[in-house]
C-alpha cells in the first residue's frame, strides 16, 4: 500500500523507522529487532540507507521481510550523495523487483572520506535530482522526502531552505516527513511557512523518544536540534538514571504525539531505533487514541 494513501485516511497513525545491520553478523538481531516492531502493526515502517549507503545491501533485506512477512507497508530508504548514476539505477531496479512502491528519497550525509573531494564532478548533489529519477524509472513510487522545522544544517537561512524544500516536491514528493525536533511550536511555525510558500503535500512529523542521556548530544549533533528547557530539566533530573530516564524519555515523547494529535495532526513517525519495548510502551501510550 502507499503511503500517500495511509496518511491521506483522515485518522490517527503511528509509524516507526529501523535501521538495517551494518555488518552480516549482527543481521540476525536486528532482524528480529525489527520484526517485533512489525508485529505491533504499525501503519507503515521505514527502513533507513545508513551514511553514503553503508547499510544499504540489508536494506531491502529488512523491507521486503517486514513487507512479505507481517504485511506491513515500508518505505524504503535510498540516498544518492557521492553515487554514481549506474548505481543508483541499479539501486531503483532492485527496488523494483522488491515489490516495494514507497521510497524516502535522500541526499544523504556525506562520508568522512569524502568530506574534502569536489563535490561539483558528483552525478547528485541535491535529493530533488534523485526525486526526479525515482519518478523517471517508475511514476507509480510514492515518494517521500526530508524537511527540517528548524533549518538544514547546510542551508544560509530558513527561507533559502524552504526554496529549495519546494523544488523537491515540485521534482515529484508526495509526502514530507521531518527531522526530529523537541519543542512543537517549532513544527507548527514551520507548517505555518511552508503553507504560505504554496507547499501543501502532508507533512509527517518525526519524533526520537530520548531514552538516554547520552542521545541528547547526539542528537544535537546530528539535527542541530533546539532543546526546550522542559526537556532540559528532564534529563538534569533522570540522566544518571537509565530506568528513570527512559521512562521519562518515553513520556516526553508521548506527550509530544498527544500534542500532535490534538493540533490536528493525524500521522506521526517515531524514531524507534530498534528498540522494540520503546516502540510498543509509545504505542501501548496511545492505544485508545489509535484504536489499538
Amino acid at each position: 500500500m502507499k503511503i500517500i494513501d495511509i496518511i491521506t485516511q483522515n485518522r490517527l497513525s503511528l509509524s516507526f523507522e529501523v535501521f538495517p545491520p551494518k555488518t552480516e553478523t549482527v543481521f540476525e538481531s536486528v532482524k528480529a529487532a525489527t520484526e517485533k516492531i512489525a508485529e505491533l502493526r504499525p501503519a507503515f515502517i521505514s527502513v533507513t540507507y545508513g551514511a553514503g549507503g553503508g547499510t544499504s545491501k540489508y536494506t531491502l533485506d529488512v523491507a521486503k521481510n517486514i513487507k512479505d512477512r507481517f504485511g506491513v507497508p515500508t518505505l524504503a530508504h535510498l540516498t544518492c550523495v557521492a553515487s554514481t548514476k549506474s548505481t543508483v539505477a541499479k539501486k531503483i531496479d532492485e527496488i523494483i523487483k522488491a515489490g516495494i512502491e514507497n521510497v524516502m528519497a535522500l541526499r544523504g550525509d556525506i562520508p568522512e572520506e569524502k568530506q574534502n573531494e569536489d563535490r561539483s564532478k558528483w552525478d547528485y548533489k541535491y535529493a530533488t535530482e534523485l526525486v526526479r529519477e525515482l519518478k523517471a524509472a517508475n511514476k507509480d513510487f510514492c515518494i517521500g522526502g526530508a524537511c527540517y522545522p528548524e533549518i538544514h544544517p547546510e542551508s544560509a537561512n530558513q527561507k533559502e531552505d524552504i526554496k529549495r524544500l519546494r523544488e523537491k516536491v515540485e521534482a515529484g514528493c508526495d509526502f514530507l516527513t521531518t527531522q526530529m525536533f523537541f519543542d512543537n511550536n517549532l513544527l507548527y511555525n514551520f507548517l505555518y511557512k511552508i503553507r504560505e510558500a504554496g507547499i501543501t503535500v502532508p507533512i509527517i512529523p518525526g519524533i526520537m523518544p530520548i531514552t538516554n542521556a547520552n542521545q541528547v548530544e547526539r542528537a544535537i549533533k546530528l539535527s542541530g536540534s533546539f532543546m526546550p528547557q522542559r526537556f532540559k530539566s528532564l534529563v538534569d533530573k533522570f540522566g544518571s538514571d537509565p530506568y528513570a530516564m527512559k521512562q521519562a524519555g518515553i513520556a516526553y515523547a508521548t506527550d509530544q504525539i498527544i500534542d500532535l494529535y490534538a493540533n490536528g495532526i493525524n500521522n506521526v513517525h517515531v524514531y524507534s531505533m530498534n528498540k522494540p519495548d520503546v516502540a510498543q510502551k509509545i504505542q501501548e501510550n496511545l492505544s485508545d487514541m489509535l484504536g489499538k
